[in-house]
């Protein structure tokens, strides 16, 4: 693995932005065909005391269609404090045994607020790769100037 995730990575965008709620969260799945691991990335916003919120991961053979996803054993990330409001959940899956894995909000007891979550697959098998449609921009400067960007 090398220094530019643009061109050593896919990135995902595989869950928009929930308002606050205590209802769990599926993120859509991504297709691991390529790559090794997938690090998924969930932006929090603000927590309300008493909040119960983590993040776990689940896979499936055809993302879902007729092999419904499943949790998988140790990836729930434990909860967070209630003092935690803007900060992330990051959970890596490194060779899951399925071919797709999607992440799973767990959100209960008072209201959590979703930013976003995003997940990173990498290393691929071929690069350069492509990032998923959900990036509208991506870029890699080497060793840049200073001056106007």
């Amino acid at each position: 693995m090398g220094l530019d995730l643009n061109r050593e990575s896919k990135m995902v965008r595989v869950m928009d932005g929930v308002v606050a709620g205590t209802t769990d969260q599926n993120g859509t799945g991504v297709d691991m065909a390529g790559f090794e691991s997938v690090t998924v990335v969930a932006l929090l916003g603000t927590l309300t005391a008493t909040q119960v919120t983590s993040m776990k991961a689940q896979q499936s053979d055809d993302d879902g269609a007729a092999d419904a996803y499943a949790d998988l054993a140790g990836s729930d990330s434990g909860n967070l404090d209630d003092a935690d409001d803007d900060k992330a959940i990051v959970v890596t899956i490194v060779r899951p045994r399925k071919r797709f894995v999607r992440p799973v909000l767990l959100r209960g007891t008072a209201n959590a607020v979703v930013d976003g979550i995003v997940a990173i697959l990498e290393p691929p098998h071929r690069v350069p790769t492509t990032h998923d449609a959900s990036i509208a921009l991506s870029e890699t400067l080497i060793s840049p100037a200073e001056g106007t960007a």
